[in-house]
């Protein structure tokens, strides 16, 4: 094998794409395509199907959405003929099609205004959030573009999680570099299982590989970007920041090429040059993370629909409240508008703590009386009990989407995972909202991010968004007087605990008692799990942060007999 290396600049182009927006879409590669050039470039890698963004789902099997894709690209390639972009080989996802018209996970390799060759997604994941199987016709040929010399191997995504394939392919045909352009969404840890797989594919093409994921947020997706370089030998070159769009450029030193490649770019390697230093960020810590996600999340979700603000019932307890500094941190406090919607049993400590959280962050507050709608219900028709309290609450419903059709926001849905779980919301009622930012976060979590997000403040020297009194006092709808959380539920760490094994890891009666809990309880808890199934499919999209969120990740049906106790 060929011992001897050279060197090459590679810009790794981490950016935020809108799915379907090709004409902006274009307009982002060719801004990103510019500053690699600047920066001295040789090859810029974006992320997988960055032209028409990703996932795209059902989009995909669309002919005339096909058919815009494939235009797309050919117009890119032409924009990058331009010489301002002179020898820059661009590294593009899109979606195109096979010769008997059915959909593709591809990318373009473009060197001075052509598509020089063209690469097809081969493993399509079919698991979790991914219906790849189900949008894409699989590829089934490696590619190697020899550029500056040095030969080029390219995989996509889930191409590198599959053992064997075109990874092992690319080892066999003498890869000098391995391109990896990503969609790869974010979970809580994913990010050392991604540089662990990096580092292990790198060593066994035995070859630098370069790994750019995509940032930003779609429907109930985040990316986080942390693109990852490593060298031959597994080792971390650089680290990109999480959950930023940016370009990063980094200075590898490859193996010069001695085999057959597929597509001959440029057979003359480069000069030595002064090579650029790199840095490695390091990754946010686990709450930190989580906080970004959900922050990005509900910004695109939010731009990308064309809002220009939200609206937010703020009852003065945690769970609005932590949604309510999210969307300040996402938005900014002009752009949030909370609501108090009191009744005859909200306690006085609830509107305070909602002021004292307004007055905190500088969002748009006001108070709103639900008592003389509540009151000219009940006039009309009687209702008692439940359904009195259920009322209450979608009253709050009913005046939160009429000031967002007068007003034109995106109502907040503010339920965390816990609640959701169990059923404990009421449809049409606080259940209410275009988006739901913490509809992945168990309660405990909660808690834990505004104490972290409290603490930031802190460390910045600016004031705590969150009032300690909405973290430390007892959960309650206060729907009727007295009432507390832990009247219907068991105490939130022990229900969550429970509800981490029967949901995540999709454990059973017995392996919730082997883990310590009452078999009564976990009975009680699975059949309130599996009766609430309705309401979940009701809910409203946010940000998937866990490895297993209610959604595309877990799919039962509303209607069934199956029971876990038996």
């Amino acid at each position: 094998m060929n011992t001897a290396i050279a060197p090459i600049r590679i810009g790794l182009a981490q950016v935020n794409p809108t799915v379907g927006d090709l004409s902006g879409n274009r307009e982002l590669i060719l801004k990103f395509a510019r500053h690699a050039k600047a920066g001295g470039a040789h090859i810029v890698l974006f992320p997988e199907m960055v032209l028409t963004g990703y996932p795209v789902e059902d989009l995909a099997m669309r002919p005339s959405f096909r058919d815009g894709s494939r235009r797309a690209i050919n117009e890119l390639a032409l924009a990058l003929a331009e010489s301002e972009f002179e020898d820059l080989v661009s590294v593009v996802g899109y979606l195109d099609e096979s010769e008997s018209g059915s959909p593709q996970n591809a990318i373009a390799i473009i060197y001075r205004g052509e598509i020089k060759a063209r690469y097809i997604k081969h493993h399509l994941p079919n698991y979790g959030v991914f219906d790849e199987f189900r949008n894409f016709t699989p590829g089934n040929k490696s590619l190697i573009a020899r550029i500056h010399g040095i030969d080029v191997g390219f995989a996509i995504c889930e191409d590198i999680w599959q053992e064997g394939g075109p990874v092992a392919e690319l080892a066999n045909r003498g890869a000098g570099l391995l391109l990896v352009p990503n969609g790869s969404p974010f979970e809580k840890a994913k990010d050392d299982k991604r540089l662990e797989l990096a580092s292990q594919r790198s060593r066994e093409v035995g070859a630098p590989l370069v790994y750019v994921n995509m940032v930003g947020g779609q429907d109930d997706l985040v990316f986080d970007g942390d693109s990852i370089v490593v060298d031959a030998n597994g080792k971390l070159l650089a680290r990109s920041p999480q959950f930023v769009e940016g370009l990063m450029l980094v200075d590898i030193d490859a193996r010069i090429g001695s085999g057959s490649p597929d597509i001959l770019i440029s057979d003359i390697p480069i000069a030595k040059y002064e090579k650029l230093k790199v840095g490695k960020v390091d990754p946010l810590d686990p709450l930190g993370e989580i906080w970004e996600a959900l922050v990005l999340g509900l910004r695109d979700y939010v731009s990308k629909n064309g809002f220009k603000s939200v609206a937010l019932g703020l009852s003065g307890g945690i769970d609005s409240a932590l949604v309510a500094a999210i969307a300040v941190d996402a938005l900014g406090p002009k752009a949030v508008h909370a609501i108090a919607l009191p009744s005859r049993y909200s306690s006085t400590h609830s509107l305070e703590d909602a002021l004292a959280l307004a007055l905190n962050t500088g969002l748009n507050y006001r108070v709103i009386s639900i008592e003389p709608m509540v009151a000219a219900y009940l006039n009309s028709i009687n209702l008692d009990g439940l359904a009195e309290e259920n009322l209450q609450a979608r009253v709050r419903g009913t005046t939160l989407m009429g000031l967002s059709n007068q007003e034109g926001h995106l109502i907040l849905a503010t339920g965390n995972k816990s609640e959701l779980a169990v059923g404990y919301s009421t449809l049409y009622g606080d259940a209410v909202g275009g988006f739901a930012p913490i509809k992945d976060i168990f309660k405990v979590d909660v808690w834990n991010l505004a104490k972290w997000r409290n603490d930031q403040a802190i460390k910045r020297g600016e004031t705590p968004p969150i009032p300690a009194n909405s973290i430390s006092k007892e959960p309650s709808a206060e729907l009727r007087p007295g009432q507390k959380d832990s009247d219907s539920l068991p105490a939130y760490p022990i229900l969550d605990q429970i509800l981490a094994i029967y949901i995540e890891k999709a454990g059973s009666v017995d392996a919730i008692v082997a883990a310590g809990f009452d078999r009564a309880l976990a009975e009680k808890v699975i059949l309130m799990v599996d009766r609430a199934e309705f309401k979940r499919r009701q809910y409203p999209p946010g940000p998937k942060v866990t490895s297993l969120a209610f959604g595309k990740d877990r799919r039962l049906p509303m209607t069934s007999h199956w029971r876990e106790s038996r």
